[in-house]
């Protein structure tokens, strides 16, 4: 079942004399139930004007959202107890302790869990005397998690949630979410450590100026971009003597080659080097990364000046943004595709 569904999903701003902008263009998707969906693009793709949507933030300008079956804008007072959000910045009282921020959170969230419980959780169950302001970039971080968390939400939206962490939280954190996921919570990541996107969501999506030009597993994002294989040629060693089938890129003794079938294209070349006598300095050969499949698709959007031919995207591809466990609503927080919450009206 799904617990996110948008159908068509268009976001406009009034843009003064120049008119109108278009920062969602008519994109479709679904997240089910549990599952751990990342939603990546470069500053300015749409990212966060789309979970803005979702979270009930704004309404969109055209298209229909549906979060846990219910408009999250119409009806947010049904859907909001039963989501959590962790904003990119919580802006909560820095002269609060972490117990106090903790319990008033609680205090005005339904069915909440336990202040402490929340708050071991993250990994701060030793901190809850310390105010906020002396918590590090990390562990506020997690006590923004904390917050989003109190409520037992059915659908968590997570905007950069391990920025500021050391990799021992990142990977804390990490953890967290995968345990979350395995016991039904929905979860509608951004980030932009493509690594741990790879590592952690079992779908993606892309977006670039306002659509979503690629989604899928990540494996399937991946595998759509080629594998690389590069060395040295030894001195004397003519390119031409090569007996890729596949065209090589040539820069002094340098070869890069990009091949769809690694396997095929190494065992060819290697056969060669070894009946040849020949050693290959500095071989190098991997499969296509999600950073590569990012920047490319990031390098050709920019080309394009904006635009793709790409329609509304894939159905099955995705969205999540920004987020914190706010009960009652944004704080204005800025958010990292380059708008912030007041950024313009939709019309």
């Amino acid at each position: 079942m799904d617990a996110i569904e948008v159908e068509g999903l268009k976001r406009r701003y009034a843009a003064g004399k120049s008119g109108t902008f278009e920062a969602v263009r008519d994109i479709s998707f679904s997240v089910r139930e549990g599952e751990i969906f990342a939603l990546l693009g470069t500053n300015g793709a749409g990212k966060t004007s789309t979970v803005e949507v979702l979270e009930g933030l704004a309404r969109a300008s055209a298209g229909s959202v549906r979060v846990l079956g219910l408009d999250p804008y119409t009806q947010r007072a049904y859907v909001r107890p039963r989501t959590g959000v962790m904003l990119q910045e919580g802006g909560f009282p820095s002269e609060l302790t972490v117990a106090e921020t903790a319990r008033m959170w609680a205090g005005v969230t339904s069915e909440a869990r336990p202040a402490h419980e929340a708050l071991t959780l993250v990994g701060l169950g030793a901190r809850t005397d310390v105010r906020v302001k002396q918590l590090s970039g990390g562990e506020r971080r997690r006590l923004d998690l904390a917050l989003a968390l109190i409520g037992r939400p059915e659908v968590l939206f997570l905007d950069e949630p391990t920025t500021g962490m050391d990799p021992e939280g990142r990977r804390d954190t990490a953890d967290l979410v995968r345990r979350l996921s395995a016991e039904g919570t929905t979860v509608l990541l951004t980030t932009h450590y493509l690594e741990e996107a790879e590592q952690l969501a079992d779908r993606l999506a892309i977006m670039q100026a306002g659509r979503i030009v690629a989604a899928g597993t990540p494996q399937q994002v991946v595998a759509a971009r080629p594998s690389r294989i590069s060395f040295r040629l030894p001195a004397g060693i003519s390119p031409e003597r090569l007996p890729l089938t596949v065209p090589a890129a040539v820069e002094g003794r340098t070869v890069s080659v990009k091949t769809d079938a690694l396997q095929y294209a190494l065992t060819e070349l290697l056969l060669w080097a070894r009946d040849t006598g020949i050693e290959l300095e500095g071989l190098q050969a991997r499969s296509a990364s999600l950073e590569e499949a990012f920047l490319e698709i990031a390098q050709a959007g920019g080309r394009r000046d904006g635009t793709d031919g790409s329609g509304g995207g894939p159905r099955d591809s995705g969205d999540g943004t920004r987020g914190s466990g706010e009960p009652g609503g944004s704080q204005g927080a800025g958010h990292g595709d380059g708008t912030t919450t007041k950024a313009g009206m939709p019309v």
